[in-house]
């Protein structure tokens, strides 16, 4: 007994006395997250799979007898899909507050795949428009996939979990260009084996059916294994995640949230006139690159060959994926998500000042990649604050029933914007170069300009205490 004693008593002295216990970090959980993210690449794979032969499908029609002008009608087939995908967002987000989010997430993902299965079948302009204008009235259940993800979730696991999923935009983007071109009009690149009158009477139906069944299985799969994370819907009826109240106590039914008593929340106002200027920033800046590298050297472009502008945009998305991955999460971990939004913001005034500079490496075609490199990059980085913005609302949103709400109303911000920075920003590119404002840079000027009042405005999303007192002196 006397041997055994100090044994025992160094044994519990062992167990018991932890001075910096580990904190626990609750476990992801896998099957709802891949699922999740498995409906968030179908939308980037069904909305990109057209890009690569959307202008030949419409020249085919003969809808004008200048091929220059085909653009003008591509541009309207995107627009229709960003405007109703815009108009049914924040609807999609206030309905599953009412039927719960597994049916807007599984009918949202089951309505793309039939739309994108439809594309193959048209044959005129306005069915073109129709099968489109429903995709984008299906992509509006964008902002529950982004409340579905905060309710699995919480502040021990979202470092991980968040970027993880921010990563299957990007991914989608890279995938659907590429099934696109490989599938498209298979009677003529695949003889042997698709070589029938039905696939030389819709030659663009093989990707529009590969996306679309790809669509459909996910859509089934989200049937039979999601669950339903609603706060009062939920089969099991987990604790969520704290939700920080900031000026909820204004709003007399938290369940009848409205567009007014979200924006006097003011980190919820802030995200989503900062994540207007980030979509349009971003956006913009994808399309006025590729004019960039398009434009002649004479004119002050890089004259890039079609094949290396794709390869220039392979860096773009192969770079987004590494930050998700690499540095994203231990990111998340270490800083304050409000100050890393800021951070993020900051790259883009930088991004767009540094564009024309490609210019004067033109005689070193290393040169000129290696800085295109670190360029990408820095606009990738900014692009971060896409998924950290998925973090601030979560963690803001007014309670756990105005969530998806919430990601509604930031989102609905967002699209308004990416629909109208291609045609601003080439606007502006064109008017520059033809007017010769400030050497042909003057879309240099007025976009770094835009850039940094949407710094501005993320600013205040570090400093919510001022904007409480300031709210609170207007009454």
């Amino acid at each position: 007994m006397t041997t055994t004693a100090p044994l025992l008593a160094d044994t519990d002295t062992t167990v018991i006395d932890h001075n910096t216990p580990a904190p626990y970090v609750t476990p992801l959980p896998k099957l709802q997250l891949s699922i999740l993210c498995l409906i968030r690449l179908m939308d980037p794979i069904t909305f990109t799979q057209i890009f690569p032969y959307i202008n030949q499908f419409l020249a085919s029609l003969n809808l004008v007898s200048d091929p220059s002008r085909i653009g003008f009608y591509s541009g309207l087939v995107e627009s229709t899909f960003a405007f109703f995908q815009l108009i049914s967002i924040y609807e999609w987000a206030k309905l599953s507050e009412k039927v719960g989010r597994k049916p807007i997430v599984v009918g949202g993902t089951l309505g793309l795949a039939v739309a994108t299965v439809l594309f193959g079948f048209t044959m005129s302009l306005p069915t073109i428009l129709l099968s489109r204008a429903l995709a984008g009235l299906c992509s509006g259940n964008a902002a529950v996939l982004h409340s579905v993800l905060g309710e699995l979730t919480d502040s021990t696991n979202q470092h991980t979990a968040f970027p993880l999923y921010g990563l299957f935009w990007p991914l989608g983007s890279i995938l659907g260009p590429i099934i696109g071109g490989l599938f498209a009009n298979p009677a003529k690149r695949f003889p042997r084996a698709f070589d029938l009158s039905f696939f030389r009477r819709f030659p663009y139906f093989l990707p529009s059916f590969v996306t679309g069944m790809c669509a459909l299985a996910t859509g089934m799969a989200a049937a039979a294994f999601l669950n339903e994370t609603h706060p009062d819907k939920a089969e099991s009826q987990r604790p969520l995640p704290t939700q920080r109240s900031m000026n909820f106590a204004n709003i007399p039914d938290e369940r009848r949230v409205t567009v007014r008593d979200l924006l006097s929340v003011p980190i919820i106002r802030a995200l989503s006139i900062s994540g207007a200027f980030l979509c349009f920033v971003a956006t913009a800046f994808d399309a006025v690159f590729v004019l960039f590298c398009y434009t002649r050297i004479a004119e002050g472009g890089l004259e890039f060959s079609t094949s290396e502008i794709g390869y220039a945009l392979s860096i773009a998305g192969t770079s987004s994926i590494l930050l998700q991955i690499s540095f994203l999460p231990p990111l998340l971990r270490r800083f304050n998500a409000a100050r890393l939004y800021s951070t993020c913001m900051w790259m883009w005034p930088t991004c767009y000042i540094l564009l024309p500079c490609l210019h004067f490496f033109v005689d070193s075609r290393t040169v000129t990649w290696c800085a295109i490199c670190l360029l990408l990059t820095l606009s990738r980085i900014g692009c971060l604050a896409y998924s950290i913005s998925m973090v601030l609302v979560k963690e803001n949103a007014p309670s756990p029933a105005a969530l998806s709400q919430s990601n509604g109303l930031v989102m609905f911000a967002m699209c308004a914007t990416r629909a109208l920075a291609p045609a601003f920003v080439s606007s502006a590119y064109a008017f520059s170069h033809q007017q010769k404002f400030l050497g042909g840079y003057l879309w240099v000027l007025v976009m770094t300009v835009v850039s940094l009042v949407g710094c501005s405005i993320s600013r205040e999303i570090e400093c919510p205490d001022r904007q409480i007192r300031l709210d609170t002196d207007q009454f």
